[in-house]
């Protein structure tokens, strides 16, 4: 799910009057903070004098730092991802034929990823108001053929593991948790991506914790899994030029692991930020029925905000008219995946997620980032408030 994902009209220039810069960004990068660009670029100073740049030490403390955090075994650092899906696969055993439930309502890799390893990707609907799998949806798309399930912690938002982990236990199937938007997120206190045989991260720039360019983490407690990724991220060999198995190229580079692991600490600091930003603009709109805030999460660490993702009917008005006020949205995701001509053969000409095609057609993400001030969240908040009451003058 959501690797590198484009920012799809993102300060608002196809709709309303033209700007070439949005008051409001739909996100704020790490430019925006000087004394955060002194410590990066001191840590990419230290990869280029020591000459190594791809694997070694510098990623070595990297994997260390984020298994400590996400709690679990092992973190395997690859190039994408994407690859972190397929290598995860791949290391799970799919094979040419094999059946693979995925979201219908995600970015496409997450089914890009089962086709790459082999396998067929099948549609789940979601849920309407957590846009998420549930067990009733995985349920609706199981077939005989089903080897395993990728649920996706969508937006930042935790999957309800427990009860997705029964269903595989009682289907004898694997799970590969999608963590690629929910960096630090936990379900009942346990971190996502552990609950599952693996999970699978992005570190893409815009991620809660987002590096300089592409890359990803397969975390799992499982050694199996933890021996297979790392043959077959560096070509299937070991010892050097013997190849067991056929491989890729999917290492994580030195220098994208020496930022994330200078930004690995800020991690909790910046979701805690983003949780505050999305109190408030949920208490903004308890009154604005036009414009349906993403519910709360049972506890507070379920979510970590990486997308604040409204509902509302007239979703392209809204679009244009905080685009006239200087704010900038997105649709993440303007066509479900089972929709689009890449992966249409598989559903047929039958919608087997409504719900997700019906969520398209309403869903429209916010501004939001750590360093999102005051000023900036009332902006958003009275530029929705006067959509509203724009929307209900006769």
């Amino acid at each position: 799910m959501l690797d590198a994902e484009p920012q799809p009209d993102a300060v608002g220039r196809h709709f309303g009057r033209s700007r070439p810069t949005a008051t409001v960004p739909l996100i704020a990068m790490d430019n925006h903070d000087s004394n955060l660009m002194r410590e990066l670029l001191s840590a990419v100073e230290n990869v280029a004098n020591s000459g190594s740049f791809v694997g070694g030490a510098q990623v070595e403390r990297l994997e260390a730092a984020f298994a400590a955090s996400c709690e679990t075994r092992y973190a395997l650092g690859v190039s994408s991802g994407t690859e972190a899906l397929v290598l995860a696969l791949r290391a799970l055993g799919v094979t040419p034929g094999d059946e693979v439930i995925v979201p219908a309502n995600s970015f496409v890799a997450t089914a890009e990823a089962v086709w790459l390893a082999g396998g067929v990707p099948r549609f789940a609907d979601v849920d309407y108001d957590t846009q998420l799998v549930t067990v009733a949806t995985l349920e609706q798309a199981h077939s005989p053929r089903v080897c395993g399930l990728i649920p996706g912690h969508l937006f930042g938002r935790s999957v309800v593991m427990p009860e997705i982990m029964a269903l595989a236990e009682r289907w004898g199937v694997w799970v590969v948790e999608d963590c690629a938007q929910s960096h630090g997120a936990r379900y009942a206190g346990r971190h996502v991506g552990t609950w599952g045989d693996a999970g699978a991260f992005s570190f893409y720039p815009t991620k809660n914790l987002g590096a300089w360019g592409d890359g990803g983490a397969i975390v799992t407690a499982r050694s199996d899994v933890a021996d297979k990724v790392r043959l077959l991220r560096s070509h299937g060999e070991r010892p050097r030029y013997h190849h067991s198995e056929i491989g890729t190229t999917g290492r994580l580079d030195a220098v994208q692991a020496a930022v994330l692991e200078r930004k690995l600490p800020h991690l909790e600091a910046w979701n805690n930020a983003r949780r505050r930003v999305a109190a408030s603009l949920r208490e903004a709109l308890s009154d604005v029925p036009e414009v349906v805030a993403p519910s709360p999460a049972a506890s507070p660490a379920d979510h970590v905000y990486h997308q604040f993702v409204v509902r509302a009917k007239e979703r392209d008005a809204l679009r244009a008219h905080l685009a006239n006020r200087g704010v900038a949205t997105a649709i993440h995701y303007p066509v479900p995946i089972h929709r689009t001509a890449a992966f249409r053969k598989f559903a047929g000409d039958q919608d087997l997620a409504p719900t997700a095609s019906r969520l398209a057609h309403e869903i429209c993400s916010l501004p939001m980032f750590p360093s999102m001030n005051r000023s900036q969240v009332t902006c958003v908040v009275e530029s929705l408030r006067e959509f509203a009451a724009g929307s209900r003058s006769p």
